[in-house]
């Protein structure tokens, strides 16, 4: 057991699950000082069976927090909670809404860690009068530090990494962080988790935004137009039960009967209308970023070449990045790339670090 850090204070944020159970454990074993932090959102205003497979959202907070409570308890940490419902509904909730309504397809989860885990819960906690050095998280991703300049880095365990959920984070936030799994593989974490007794040690993985992965009942009925499935001409092909239902490059449930596949390539809100093609179809040649931030310590030249992932299951392709304005980006593939998803994020990547990131426009 290192003393070495036991004057710094560090907050970490648990889920409930055991990779925040794990990197609160490494810490109180590196010597910090440490204590845990949860943020709750749930406030019941959407009714959600807890299924299964745990969620973020949903009921079984109520559990993750006794868990957290129980993971404190047994590393002998003090343990505190933030309420942040309201800050949840207008920021990422509302925010999922208007998206979804507007044919785009939102990503909450790097929403939430910018503005929620990273921003409202650290702002909240001190306002309470906690005092904390760095903040901690249990993410799979690495803190790179070049001439006072701080980057964002892929984790050792490459089918674990988190940097596109969280690749928002400015360099005065990644001062400011740890991510202790960073060097570690999910395997290893489940063992020390074993190996401590933690409760969290065979709990199941959270897997979905909401309980069940079923978004639909985010939205009133109001929300839920019919409306009309055409082909690229325009041309009726069946019916929609309301546009928040799809997403680009959606093949299955379609319910048209067709000699090819058919799949989602627009999603046109201001006409209520799903556009549907064949598969060469959902192939696009590059894209537009908007909101674009990109690290201020890698000073690019325009244009640059880099590794771009335009979703979290997406592989990563080469990429020419361009400069447009209004902090707007032009990124055209190498080969074209299937279902680029207006909303999402997309993320820039130079070997394993993180060079900026934005939301999608739209596909070119």
């Amino acid at each position: 057991m290192g003393n070495s850090h036991n004057k710094i204070k560090v907050a970490v944020g648990l889920s409930g699950g055991v990779d925040s159970s794990v990197a609160a454990a490494l810490l109180v074993e590196q010597g910090y000082d440490v204590f845990g932090l949860t943020m709750e959102i749930y406030d019941g205003s959407v009714l959600i069976e807890e299924g299964i497979k745990h969620a973020c959202y949903g009921p079984g907070e109520e559990d993750d927090v006794a868990m957290a409570s129980s993971v404190c308890k047994s590393l002998k940490i003090p343990y505190h909670t933030v309420d942040l419902k309201a800050e949840y509904r207008s920021h990422v909730l509302d925010y999922f809404r208007s998206e979804y309504l507007l044919g785009r397809t939102p990503n909450p989860c790097v929403r939430c860690n910018q503005e929620l885990k990273f921003g409202f819960m650290l702002d909240r906690a001190r306002e309470a009068g906690l005092v904390f050095d760095y903040f901690a998280t249990g993410h799979y991703a690495r803190i790179d530090e070049v001439d006072g300049h701080f980057y964002l880095k892929k984790a050792v365990d490459l089918s674990k990494d988190q940097t596109y959920f969280i690749h928002g984070l400015s360099p005065e936030q990644l001062s400011r962080c740890l991510f202790p799994l960073g060097d570690f593989k999910k395997p290893e974490v489940r063992k020390i988790a074993a190996s401590l007794d933690l409760e969290t040690a065979h709990r199941i993985e959270s897997q979905d935004f909401v309980s069940g992965g079923d978004y639909s009942i985010l939205f009133n009925d109001s929300d839920q137009k019919p409306g009309d499935i055409v082909d690229q001409k325009g041309e009726l092909l069946g019916k929609h039960e309301g546009i928040i239902h799809y997403t680009i490059g959606q093949r299955r449930g379609l319910g048209i009967a067709s000699s090819q596949p058919l799949y989602v390539i627009k999603i046109d809100a201001a006409k209520n209308q799903i556009v549907v093609s064949e598969k060469s179809d959902i192939f696009a040649d590059g894209l537009i970023a908007t909101d674009c931030q990109m690290n201020p310590g890698l000073k690019p030249k325009f244009p640059f070449q880099a590794m771009v992932k335009i979703r979290l299951t997406h592989t990563e392709t080469e990429a020419q990045i361009d400069k447009l304005e209004n902090g707007r980006l032009k990124m055209m593939f190498d080969t074209p790339q299937m279902s680029v998803t207006p909303g999402q994020s997309v993320v820039l990547y130079h070997d394993d670090r993180v060079v900026g990131g934005g939301i999608i426009e739209k596909p070119i």
